[in-house]
């Protein structure tokens, strides 16, 4: 499906038009996110996702519309993962929990900045080489291996590349001010004040800043499997690129939604592991001996997902609410 140029652009102004709605009428004041909130504004990106399918369907045809449903369900599935790392996150940073949603919406635009970048590139690698199907199937057979072997690199916000830079180059309050980013040098009290030059003059970061940093450039690390999975099943970017959009703007409600209870997702693992290997197979037999139609992908993925997770809460129907972690406490046992 090769979008025609409104169509993005439409689109485009349906995220900002979302983007300011939050800034200036949901979280316009600093709150933490009570989990009815969280219910309610994951259901309702759940359903701008089905309404949009539902018009893929209509207008773009049923192939393109199972193909956005399916793309869409990998990268629900895999932003669980990201719950707990996000958790970690404001954990390690002890951001105050009624500044979380701010930061976390800015982090998961500039993600979204990041992940269009890799769209496009990976569609044009796709289109000009041909081998790169093959390097795209090898990351996710191997992800997935390490996936359910448990095999699972440790993540250290603090020792992020890009927090280490920012916190070298720009100045840094020595706490928070509220949800701000950024705080003028004239508002700092004598002591406050950073003894390196601020690079914009009478401006200081705050380590909201850095928090910023570490969950855009966090995120792009998941991206690395999500991105290559979906296009296992589209060679649309327009597809790829709304598949993402929403998964990822739906991304901070389920963090309030599930990271108290994340521990309970014990064999998740399992099931997206059974996901990346599946479409990392599938880029291959794709090449090699013809297209696997893209209902038995959306039932084979939306399947193995669903039975982990169920198989995870039944497995953990004894814990507690106190057995789990909380969101923004951050530790995996």
């Amino acid at each position: 499906m090769t979008a025609p140029l409104w169509l993005w652009l439409a689109f485009s102004a349906f995220l900002v038009g979302m983007l300011l709605l939050d800034l200036f009428v949901l979280h316009r004041d600093a709150h933490e996110v009570s989990l009815r909130e969280a219910t309610a504004l994951s259901a309702i990106w759940i359903a701008l996702a089905l309404l949009f399918a539902g018009g893929m369907f209509l207008f773009a045809g049923p192939t393109e519309g199972t193909q956005f449903l399916t793309g869409y369900v990998i990268e629900k599935s895999l932003s669980i993962d990201n719950v707990f790392v996000f958790a970690l996150i404001l954990g390690t940073f002890a951001v105050p929990k009624a500044d979380q949603a701010r930061v976390l919406l800015w982090g998961i635009v500039g993600a979204l900045v990041l992940r269009a970048v890799f769209i496009f590139v990976g569609g044009e690698l796709l289109e000009r080489y041909d081998w790169i199907v093959y390097l795209f199937a090898a990351i996710l057979i191997f992800t997935g291996i390490r996936l359910a072997s448990g095999k699972h690199e440790e993540i250290h916000p603090e020792r992020n590349p890009a927090v280490r830079a920012m916190r070298r180059l720009v100045p840094m309050t020595a706490g928070y001010r509220d949800e701000r980013l950024w705080v003028r040098r004239s508002s700092l009290a004598d002591g406050e004040i950073p003894q390196r030059r601020a690079l914009l003059g009478v401006w200081v970061g705050t380590p909201m800043l850095a928090v910023l940093a570490a969950v855009m450039t966090t995120d792009v690390v998941f991206a690395l499997d999500s991105i290559p999975a979906i296009f296992a099943i589209t060679s649309s970017t327009f597809i790829v690129f709304t598949a993402n959009a929403f998964a990822l703007m739906g991304l901070r409600a389920l963090y309030f939604l599930l990271a108290g209870a994340i521990e309970r997702f014990v064999y998740l693992n399992i099931g997206l592991a059974f996901t990346l290997i599946f479409v990392g197979a599938k880029f291959v037999y794709s090449d090699l001996a013809g297209k696997v139609p893209v209902l038995i992908s959306l039932t084979v993925i939306s399947g193995a997902v669903g039975l982990s997770i169920a198989a995870s809460l039944w497995k953990t129907r004894a814990m507690t609410g106190d057995e789990t972690s909380r969101p923004g406490k951050g530790s995996k046992e």
